[in-house]
This record gives structure tokens, C-alpha cells and sequence, in this order.
């Protein structure tokens, strides 16, 4: 689970920091080049820049969480179960004795 947080973590980290150092970049002349477009094309570039690098950084932690292997996580034994019984109960007309389902109703 300790891999998983930190994976979200710094990908969260990344879309915060790299659209805000382009759009520093940008507007503070750092980036080559950015000193000779209009203040309109210079606000365009870098927004769309900015854009496209929080979804670069979505696609990697997609891609990095397609990657984790599926035999890691097991799903608890007695929630398995109960969900079984719970969908058992729902498809064969058996009135539940759950509360909430009741309330429900």
C-alpha cells in the first residue's frame, strides 16, 4: 500500500509544480525563445503548454499503475463473502434482513 501513496504523491506532486513552472517560465522569460511572442501567443503557449503536461503526468501514473501486478492485491475473504451473499440474496427474491436495505425500500 506504502507504493501506491507514493505513487500518487508525487505524480499529484508533479501536476502542481511542472504547469506552474511553465507558466513561471513563460511569463518570466526563461524559456528560449518566449521573448519574441506577442504577450497574446505567449499566454496561449504557455496555457496550453501547462495543460498538456498535467495530462502527460495522468498518462504516466496510468501507465505505472497498469504496470503493478494484480496477484499483489488480495481482497478480504469475509467482504468477498458477504458481498456473495448480499448479491445472492438480491437476485433470489429472499426479502434481506439488512437495516439499510430496508430503509431503502
Amino acid at each position: 500500500m506504502g507504493g501506491v501513496m507514493q505513487k500518487f504523491l508525487v505524480a499529484s506532486m508533479f501536476m502542481w509544480i511542472l504547469p506552474v513552472a511553465i507558466l513561471y517560465g513563460f511569463n518570466n522569460d526563461l524559456l528560449p525563445g518566449s521573448t519574441t511572442l506577442s504577450a497574446h501567443s505567449l499566454t496561449l503557449l504557455s496555457g496550453f503548454l501547462a495543460v498538456v503536461s498535467v495530462n502527460v503526468v495522468i498518462v504516466f501514473y496510468i501507465c505505472l499503475a497498469l504496470k503493478e501486478p494484480t496477484d499483489k492485491h488480495k481482497p478480504d475473504a469475509s467482504f468477498v463473502a458477504e458481498a456473495k451473499d448480499s448479491v445472492k440474496k438480491l437476485t433470489s427474491g429472499v426479502p434481506s434482513t439488512d437495516p439499510a436495505l430496508k430503509k431503502q425500500e
